[in-house]
């Protein structure tokens, strides 16, 4: 397949037709993406050794790692997409080719660092996430498995991000299906066939991951891939590790507020109440999760478009495509909020039915989902500066939910409540509704101080080499 053939329709095609081209994959592979960890704590949280709340609990304990290791694999895998797509748009398929053998060493070199010091720390780790004397073993176990599994996962999120950049989003959504299918069959087998607890579930993704890995990895060694490994590629290039981190920055950014919001949740939790609110938590973030991955997926197919066309000075493009994406966005919060607020017990109940669980975790999944529209309006304006490398914009925008307000609102709110009436994990609760309000207020002021980036003329940062313009050498 040539490069015209793969490329050519992000500027004549309709806007429409494109967001759903790339959307719809994407959506599937953020939705599927999130069913490695949704599975596992469906399995685990209605084993039949009794253990469920335990094994939610110690898998709630391991987020907070697992989203940091996340964390350096979007540093990478989310600038080198955005990166592609502009460079794509210049009709520079050397550079696009350089982008991709430099992202690929990015990811090992984050991957060595961040399996070592998982090793090295974990336990420590763990406790100082909240992880309590019954559940710090089972945390453990998952870990130990899942730690290398984890770089797998990164890498494959950065490859099936350039072939979803590259021309390619049917692709990179079935790898990521088969990933998801094969994680659920070997779930049921380790666990409910072989009683294999949380050691059956972290082989379940890691072997699932690899396979998926493996994919990937081949799409860039076949011909007709016309963005492919080559052997000038693999030259470490300063200026592209720069470009690359510049836009990851934002969604880098994101995921470590994640991290340690779900530590500092994660504590204040345990502290007002006890294993069962952290596994709760587990129960309502995977819930709530898995709409806001529709989100992230919806702006994923936004990406390469406005990228694109903004590297093609198609700004009305640039808009069209943005308006689009966020009407969608908003629709599905809108969907999401009447879902978690007319059945909330029923989506608790698919992870854990035990009584004192589902009623802790009905008013958690309102708290939580009541402002999904107002996430939606934010994930989408962080994630269009990302797009269009503006990263500064994107990161404040991304924090602002997570970092600028929820911490500090999460450490004093539960506190005072508690004092008030003695239901600290309400105010747990309560903090994140407050946070999303405020984070799309700023979103919003940020939209209109930067409003220029949709008029005609507006033109990125080129973001070019120190001597050249353009890579064009085999040396250079």
């Amino acid at each position: 397949m040539s490069e015209i053939d793969t490329t050519k329709e992000l500027e004549t095609k309709s806007i429409k037709s494109l967001l759903w081209q790339y959307a719809v994959p994407a959506v599937a592979s953020q939705v599927v993406t999130s069913v490695y960890n949704i599975v596992d704590s469906i399995f685990l949280g209605n084993s039949s050794d009794g253990k469920g709340t335990l094994y939610l609990a110690a898998l709630a304990i391991t987020f907070p790692l697992m989203n940091i290791i996340h964390a350096f694999g979007s540093l990478v895998g989310a600038g080198a997409s955005a990166r592609m797509s502009i460079v794509l748009g210049r009709k520079d398929i050397r550079w696009a080719e350089k982008i991709l053998g430099n992202t690929v060493l990015l990811t090992f070199l984050f991957g060595f660092l961040f399996v070592t010091a998982g090793y090295l720390w974990m336990r420590p780790i763990l406790l100082l996430f909240g992880a309590s004397e019954d559940t710090i073993n089972y945390a453990c176990q998952y870990m130990n498995i899942v730690l290398p599994g984890m770089f797998l996962v990164t890498l494959t999120y950065n490859l099936t991000g350039l072939i979803r950049s590259t021309g390619y989003p049917m692709k990179a959504m079935w790898i990521m299906i088969g990933g998801a299918a094969t994680n659920i069959l070997l779930d049921f087998l380790f666990i409910n066939v072989m009683n294999k607890g949380v050691i059956g579930a972290a082989w379940g993704t890691t072997i699932s991951m690899a396979l998926t890995t493996v994919v990937s990895v081949a799409h860039f060694l076949q011909p007709h891939s016309f963005i492919r490994f080559h052997s000038h590629i693999w030259a470490p290039k300063l200026y592209i590790f720069r470009n690359i981190l510049a836009i990851g920055i934002s969604p880098f950014s994101m995921n470590v507020a994640a991290f340690a919001v779900v530590a500092v949740l994660n504590r204040q939790l345990s502290t007002y109440g006890g294993d069962n609110a952290v596994a709760v938590y587990g129960v309502v973030n995977k819930a709530a999760g898995l709409i806001i991955m529709m989100f992230l997926g919806l702006c994923q197919g936004m990406q390469p478009i406005a990228g694109y066309n903004l590297g093609l000075g198609r700004n009305d493009r640039l808009k069209e495509v943005y308006l689009l994406t966020m009407k969608v966005c908003v629709s599905l919060g809108i969907i999401g909020m009447a879902v978690s607020m007319i059945f909330p017990a029923t989506i608790i109940k698919c992870f854990n039915s035990e009584a004192a669980i589902v009623s802790v975790g009905v008013p958690a999944l309102r708290y939580l989902m009541v402002f999904a529209p107002l996430i939606a309006f934010t994930i989408v304006n962080s994630q269009l500066f990302q797009s269009i490398d503006l990263p500064w914009i994107a990161i404040v925008t991304s924090l602002s939910r997570q970092v600028i307000f929820l911490i500090p609102i999460s450490l004093i709110l539960p506190g005072v409540l508690y004092r008030m009436n003695g239901d600290g994990v309400t105010g747990v609760w309560l903090s994140c509704t407050i946070c999303d309000f405020l984070g799309a207020a700023l979103s919003a002021t940020l939209l209109f101080a930067n409003r220029k980036v949709f008029r005609l003329g507006y033109q990125p940062p080129v973001r070019k080499p120190r001597k050249e313009a353009r890579p064009k050498t085999n040396d250079d």
